[in-house]
C-alpha cells in the first residue's frame, strides 16, 4: 500500500470506530487485532458473545500498481482467530460465530454505510427476522454459500474493479 492509502483507511477506520461506538449504545472496545495490522471494534452482545467489526483495505494501490483502486471491507465477525474474547471477562460466553457479514465498498462510502451497518447488527444481534433498510448505496449481495448472503459490494467498487481489471 501506498503511504497515501494506509494514511486514509487509518483515518476512515478511527472515524468510522468513534462514531460506531456513539450508535451501539452499547459497551464497545476497540483495539489492536492479534495481528497487529489493523484495530477492531467489538462488544457483547445480549447472548453475552463476544461481536467485533475491522475495516481494513482488500485492494490498494502500491509501488508496482498505482492505478490500484483502493477498496475497503467492512467485515463483521469474520477472521475469529483474529481476536481473543478473554478481554471482556468471565461474562463472555465466547465469539458469536453464527453470522458473518463483509461489506466491500470504497472510500468515500465507508461513513455513509454506517447506520446501515448498525442496524444490520442490532437486527441480528435480536435474532429477529433481517429487516434491512435500503443501504446508502446500491450493493449487490454476493452468497459464498448456497443461500448464505454474508457478502455484499457497492456497485461502484465492483464497477471500480471490474474497470481496472478491463484496463
Amino acid at each position: 500500500m501506498t503511504p497515501d492509502s494506509i494514511r486514509k483507511v487509518g483515518q476512515l477506520r478511527q472515524e468510522f470506530y468513534q462514531r460506531f461506538t456513539a450508535a451501539m449504545n452499547v459497551p464497545v472496545n476497540i483495539s489492536s487485532a492479534y495481528t497487529g495490522n489493523f484495530s477492531i471494534a467489538s462488544w457483547i452482545d445480549d447472548s453475552c458473545r463476544m461481536n467485533y467489526v475491522c475495516i481494513y483495505a482488500c485492494a490498494a494501490p502500491d509501488a508496482l500498481i498505482l492505478e490500484r483502486p483502493l477498496l475497503l471491507r467492512v467485515a463483521i465477525n469474520r477472521g475469529a482467530g483474529a481476536v481473543s474474547a478473554t478481554r471482556w471477562g468471565k461474562s463472555c460466553q465466547g465469539l458469536n460465530r453464527s453470522w458473518q457479514f463483509e461489506l466491500t465498498l470504497l472510500p468515500e462510502e465507508v461513513l455513509d454505510f454506517l447506520p446501515w451497518v448498525v442496524h444490520l447488527i442490532k437486527s441480528r444481534s435480536k435474532e429477529a427476522a433481517l429487516n434491512i433498510v435500503v443501504p446508502p448505496h446500491p450493493i449487490d449481495f454476493k452468497p459464498s454459500y448456497p443461500r448464505s448472503f454474508d457478502n455484499a459490494w457497492s456497485h461502484s467498487a465492483g464497477s471500480k474493479i471490474a474497470t481496472q481489471f478491463l484496463s
